[in-house]
C-alpha cells in the first residue's frame, strides 16, 4: 500500500508553536494496560499485581477520541497513530478505527502494538480502514527476549503477529530498543532477519521516558555505532533524504534497496522539526513525550463545552508550546533530569 505523500512545507494558515513546528501527529492511547511488562515500558517491579490501572469510566470512549481527532484535524493535524499500553486489549478496537477512517483530511491511521493480539485481529483492523502497523520486538532469541519483556512471552509469537499483518496486506514497521549490555548482541541478528523478509526495522536509541525504567546514559547505543556495525557485518547502507518535514527516524538502505530506520532521541534530537501531540489513555494532552504535566481535555469533553471552545484551548495550547527536552537534556544534571517526574510511556505509547 502506498500512502500519499506528506507535504515538506505546512499550509501558510498551519497552526504553529513558539519553535514554529506544526500540529500535523496525533498520537492516540486507547488504554494504559499491556499483557507484558517491558524493562523500559512497564517494569513488573513497578506496575506488579497490585498496580491500579484506570478504571473503564476514565477511560475516553471512542465518541470522545472521534470527536477530539476531529478537532485536531480541523488544525492540520493529518497523521493518527494508536497507542496504548498495548491498544489490541482495548475491546471492539476496529469499531474506533473505522469512526477515525471517516473523517475528511484524515491521510494515515496506524497501529504500534507488540502483535502478540495481531492474528486474531488484523484483519478487521485492516477491514476497518487501518493503514499500517508498528511492532516492537527487542531480541529473536525468546529466552532474552523473555526477560525484557518480563513475562517470558516468546518472540517467535511476535512474528506470528508480524506475519499476519503482512498477509492482511499491511505495511509492517519493526522498532528494537537497544539497551548495551541488554540486547545489543541481537543488532546484527535482527538487521539480517528483517532485511530477508521486507520489514523495515527501526532501532531506537533507549530513552530516559518516565520514572521507573533505571535510564542510564552508559546503556545509550549511539545510533552511529550500529549503522557502522551493520555497514561491516551486514551490508552497506546509504542515507535516505527524508520524506517530509518532521520525518522521526533516520533512514538508510541496503544495495538491494531494503531499508532500516534509526531513531536517535539521544544522540541526535529531533526537536526542531517534532510535530506531534499525544492523548492519554485519561484524557490529558502532552506536548511532548518527556512532559510532567499535560491539559485536562476529559473534564471538557464532559462538562458541555462546545467544539469551539476546546478547539480554542487546543489552539492556546500548541501555540504556546515550546518543548525540547530532548536538545536540553544534555545540559542537564541528573538531579534537575529527575526533580519532576515524567510521565510513564504506558500512558502515552511513545
Amino acid at each position: 500500500m502506498t500512502l500519499p505523500p506528506l507535504p515538506l512545507e505546512p499550509p501558510s494558515n498551519q497552526l504553529v508553536d513558539q519553535l514554529g513546528r506544526p500540529l500535523r501527529d496525533l498520537r492516540i492511547s486507547v488504554t494504559d494496560r499491556c499483557t507484558l511488562r517491558c524493562t523500559y515500558c512497564m517494569p513488573a517491579e513497578v506496575f506488579g499485581p497490585d498496580y491500579a490501572f484506570l478504571p473503564r469510566a476514565e477511560i475516553l470512549s471512542f465518541e470522545e477520541l472521534e470527536r477530539l481527532s476531529r478537532l485536531f484535524v480541523g488544525l492540520g493535524v493529518r497523521k493518527l497513530r494508536i497507542t496504548g499500553g498495548e491498544p489490541l486489549l482495548r475491546a471492539q478496537l476496529e469499531q474506533l478505527i473505522s469512526r477515525l477512517s471517516h473523517i475528511e483530511g484524515v491521510q494515515d491511521i496506524a497501529l504500534t502494538t507488540n502483535g502478540l493480539l495481531l492474528p486474531q485481529k488484523v484483519q478487521s483492523l485492516k477491514d476497518a480502514g487501518l493503514h499500517r502497523v508498528t511492532v516492537s520486538l527487542d531480541a529473536l532469541e525468546d529466552e532474552l527476549f523473555g526477560r525484557m519483556n518480563g513475562r517470558g512471552a516468546a518472540a517467535s509469537k511476535v512474528l506470528e503477529g508480524i506475519e499476519a499483518a503482512a498477509r492482511a496486506e499491511l505495511p509492517v514497521k519493526v522498532n528494537m530498543v537497544v539497551q548495551r549490555g541488554v540486547n545489543d548482541s541481537q543488532i546484527e541478528e535482527m538487521a539480517r532477519y528483517f532485511r530477508g523478509k521486507g520489514h523495515i526495522l527501526r532501532f531506537i536509541e533507549f530513552m530516559d521516558v518516565g520514572n521507573s525504567n533505571g535510564w542510564q546514559l552508559e546503556e545509550v547505543v549511539p545510533s552511529g555505532e550500529i549503522v557502522r556495525r551493520l555497514s561491516q557485518e551486514v551490508a552497506p547502507l546509504e542515507p535516505i533524504h527524508p520524506e517530509y518535514l518532521g520525518e522521526v527516524a533516520s533512514k538508510y538502505r541496503y544495495p538491494d534497496g531494503g531499508e532500516v530506520g534509526f531513531i536517535s532521541s539521544v544522540t541526535s534530537p529531533f526537536c526542531g522539526d517534532c510535530s506531534r501531540a499525544r492523548i492519554s489513555a485519561s484524557g490529558t494532552l502532552y506536548t511532548c513525550l518527556f512532559a510532567s504535566e499535560g491539559v485536562d481535555l476529559k473534564s471538557r469533553l464532559r462538562d458541555g463545552s462546545s467544539d469551539a471552545e476546546i478547539v480554542e484551548l487546543l489552539r492556546a495550547t500548541w501555540g504556546a508550546r515550546s518543548d525540547r527536552y530532548s536538545e536540553l537534556r544534555a545540559e542537564l544534571t541528573r538531579e534537575a533530569r529527575e526533580s519532576k517526574p515524567k510521565l510513564e510511556m504506558s500512558h502515552i505509547g511513545g
